[in-house]
């Protein structure tokens, strides 16, 4: 009888370390094979998106939808690829589906500024404040609009930062875009001495912005007389001009104004205080 249960505990444990190996081997097949799935899968997930680009961009599509698109494509190629994944290993998926219910209030509640910025995504791509390639200000930032994501905006600073905006915050609050229009407005304030011929400083003014083309002649520039300052008379001047002109000619137009009032003897007051010492007494 001994010899009989020693026998079976034989077969017993052959049996487990035959399952055993069996099941490591299976799983280790399937891990190999969600390994190989994940990465042609990527592979896929990129290839689609080109080929969408490509597809869009053939029918003249809006940059910032072609965007868009590409970022929500991404991710909802990716949430399939995960849940084939999740099927080959043999995850039950009604267990996978419990789960997620049961922590959907959580998830719901840490996410919930992730769905504003998806909803702020699918407002920009709806009422179109800002477009691929707009200088815009907005969030305390500022820069030139590169892609729209479904969760932020990318844009690039001036002095060449990537910075990403989250699309909820833009969709609620102030933007400024630099680009709606095709033409700007310059407005400079230059100050003048007391004392100084105003007519021949308007007329000298007016000689800078008439010899500078890119300054358009309608509407026409406006020079005029705004404030009697303390220690300077400060003149108003408004000039249009297109859009891409703006920074060079807004340059362009302090550096003309301050050589040629120096050659022309225009003072450019600078701020001063006068000392009056008392007396000393013995």
């Amino acid at each position: 009888m001994d010899s009989l249960k020693g026998i079976e505990n034989i077969s017993w444990w052959e049996n487990t370390l035959y399952a055993l190996r069996n099941g490591v081997v299976s799983f280790g097949q399937n891990l190999l094979l969600c390994i190989v799935i994940y990465f042609v899968g990527r592979k896929l997930i990129k290839y689609v998106k080109v080929f969408v680009n490509k597809l869009l961009s053939r029918q003249n599509f809006d940059p910032s939808v072609v965007s868009f698109l590409k970022s929500l494509i991404d991710i909802v190629l990716t949430a399939a690829l995960l849940i084939t994944i999740v099927n080959i290993l043999g995850i039950n998926n009604s267990s996978f589906v419990a789960i997620l219910a049961s922590a959907g209030v959580a998830m719901g509640m840490a996410m919930s500024g992730t769905l504003q910025n998806f909803a702020g995504g699918v407002m920009i791509l709806i009422f179109r404040p800002y477009r691929i390639g707009d200088y815009i200000q907005a969030q305390g930032q500022e820069g030139t609009v590169k892609e729209i994501h479904i969760f932020n905006t990318e844009i690039i600073t001036i002095d060449n930062k990537t910075v990403f905006i989250p699309n909820g915050g833009l969709s609620s609050n102030v933007i400024v875009n630099y680009n709606n229009k095709t033409t700007r407005r310059i407005d400079l304030l230059i100050g003048v001495e007391y004392g100084t011929d105003y007519d021949f400083a308007k007329s000298t003014i007016n000689d800078i912005l008439q010899s500078d083309e890119r300054i358009l002649p309608d509407p026409a520039p406006f020079i005029a007389l705004k404030t009697l300052n303390e220690s300077s008379v400060d003149i108003l001047i408004r000039a249009w001009i297109n859009t891409p002109d703006y920074w060079d000619v807004y340059f362009n137009l302090n550096e003309q104004i301050y050589k040629t009032f120096g050659k022309k003897g225009i003072g450019i007051p600078f701020p001063q205080m006068t000392v009056h010492l008392a007396g000393k007494t013995d």
